[in-house]
């Protein structure tokens, strides 16, 4: 990476839909998160080069509540803004998702600091997603928010709506107007004011291959809105071999010193004989953007595709990219906030740093199918050629128990190198698939464990291809199973709505109900 400039994704793997904002001479990334809690992630930088986690800003169950909901529903892209002294966040949380309805709640906190503490939700309204908050200079506050609609033979996106928030009385007022409708599917709306225009930014083209970023302008607040003439500000559609690829969903920041900032999505795919896929994910990205004399937007290197490497902010300097801090040895009370975990929050119940100090114990609860109570933390993968390693204590004494290594995609798909027991065998390490929703424990990949002490569990990514290993000491590997599709991992696999990309993690269950204990010494993942 060279020093002194962006290099792209500066947020690798699951980090989608960014939302940016600049306080002072600091930035705030915050990406949605979807079915995983703490929800909507921070990341902060001085020089837009290298970022810092700053946390998770929905990390009370008063702010969150996923238990049920969909794989890839819950938390759509989150909208941070700052003004009057407080961060502002409009999220919304999506309910149902693969049906003609999109059952969603919009909810507005803020806080003086991004730390918080954040306030309670505001309840705003549930006509669509992918809602944000407009500061106007004349003290006013505005949502603009996709409008859904279920009905057969209708666009169900419907189009951009306006309506005036009060803050003072923490809900919404008067009537909300339709700013803009489009023959594309837009969505993802961000309101702007610059130069005696409003500019609504909007993505463009569903969220995959097609992606996009379209400006439009308008003298008014509620329009009507000109399209840019050009098309779209920022595009892959029609580059096919983009090294960054799906490119859309922005927001845009303003450095200390008059220079522009587009931060936005875009995967990067890995060639499959099916076809591209992409394994990380969707991932936050920036490029420098420069406005021209007619008042229009355009990236500064002159045309619409996204650049790997861009020029950083002059007061930048020679700053260069953090390097994440790739193993975790258990060893503080409180658990890294570089996990996640499915839906529900950490609690006592079935997490533990402090029982066996040293070591992560996890109590065994429902199986890797249940959209409610897993026992399941993970870190989104970064790479497509890393490495995944852990250290399992685990006694089972019965088939309803099991712990081990996992590599997840959702509850459809995972590939899951776990210990169980065996009647009259004891301890048995193998690999369980569930692959597009269906389960499968192939039987030539059971090896025998029992007078193993410990047990040294490997996930090796090759771009598409996956291995599986094992070993007792750390030393003398064996393989487990064949290898396996590494891209089925993806957004792009099966035909099911898919937003989150390839995460990999430990876990525990115990369907019989009796919580059994599995202990993990360190887990580390590294490219």
């Amino acid at each position: 990476m060279t020093s002194g400039r962006i290099h792209n994704p500066v947020l690798p793997g699951f980090h989608p839909d960014p939302s940016i904002v600049r306080v002072g001479a600091e930035y705030f990334l915050a990406t949605s998160s979807f079915e995983w809690f703490p929800g909507v992630p921070v990341h902060r930088s001085t020089d837009l080069v290298g970022w810092t986690p700053a946390g998770h800003l929905l990390d009370r169950a008063d702010l969150l509540d996923l238990r049920g909901v969909a794989d890839s529903a819950g938390v759509w892209a989150p909208s941070l803004s700052y003004h009057d002294g407080l961060f502002w966040l409009v999220y919304g949380v999506v309910r149902t998702v693969g049906s003609p309805f999109k059952d969603v709640d919009n909810l507005l906190i803020t806080a003086p600091s991004i730390e918080g503490p954040w306030s309670e939700p505001v309840f705003l309204n549930s006509s669509g997603f992918d809602a944000s908050l407009f500061h106007d200079d004349d003290g006013r506050r505005w949502l603009v928010n996709l409008q859904w609609d279920h009905r057969e033979g209708r666009p169900s996106f419907a189009g951009i709506v306006l309506q005036e928030y009060d803050h003072g009385r923490r809900s919404l007022t008067g009537e909300p107007v339709i700013v803009l409708r489009n023959d594309e599917l837009i969505e993802g709306p961000n309101l702007y004011r610059r130069g005696g225009w409003y500019y609504l930014m909007v993505a463009e083209g569903g969220t995959g291959w097609n992606h996009g970023i379209l400006m439009c302008r308008s003298r008014s607040l509620t329009g009507p809105y000109e399209l840019d003439p050009l098309g779209s500000l920022l595009t892959t559609r029609d580059a096919p071999r983009s090294p960054l690829l799906k490119a859309g969903h922005g927001e845009l920041v303003e450095t200390p010193d008059g220079e522009w900032y587009l931060a936005h999505l875009a995967s990067r795919p890995v060639d499959t004989p099916q076809g591209p896929r992409c394994v990380t994910g969707r991932e936050t990205c920036l490029q420098a953007v420069r406005w021209t004399d007619d008042g229009w937007l355009r990236l500064a290197h002159g045309d619409n595709r996204p650049r790997v490497e861009v020029p950083a902010p002059a007061a930048a300097g020679d700053a260069k990219p953090r390097a994440p801090r790739g193993r975790d040895d258990f060893d503080s009370p409180a658990l890294s906030p570089s996990w996640s975990t499915l839906r529900v929050p950490v609690d006592d119940s079935w997490l533990s740093l402090t029982e066996r100090p040293g070591w992560l114990r996890l109590r065994g609860r429902q199986s890797l199918h249940s959209l409610f109570d897993q026992s399941l933390v993970a870190r989104p993968l970064t790479s497509v050629r890393c490495e995944a390693t852990t250290v399992l204590d685990f006694r089972p004494s019965h088939f309803s128990q099991l712990a081990g290594l996992i590599c997840w995609y959702d509850t459809t798909t995972h590939y899951y190198l776990r210990v169980t027991h065996a009647e009259g065998r004891g301890r048995v390490l193998g690999v369980a698939i569930t692959d597009d929703g269906h389960y499968s424990e192939p039987a030539d990949s059971e090896i025998e464990v029992d007078d193993w002490p410990l047990i040294h569990l490997r996930a090796r990514f090759d771009r598409a291809e996956l291995r599986l290993s094992a070993s007792p000491d750390g030393t003398a590997w064996q393989p487990v199973g064949p290898p396996l599709d590494a891209s089925k991992l993806s957004d792009d696999y099966g035909n099911r709505l898919r937003f989150t990309g390839a995460f990999v993690g430990v876990c525990a269950q115990d369907v019989g109900g009796a919580r059994a204990r599995a202990d993990f010494d360190w887990f580390e993942l590294r490219e």
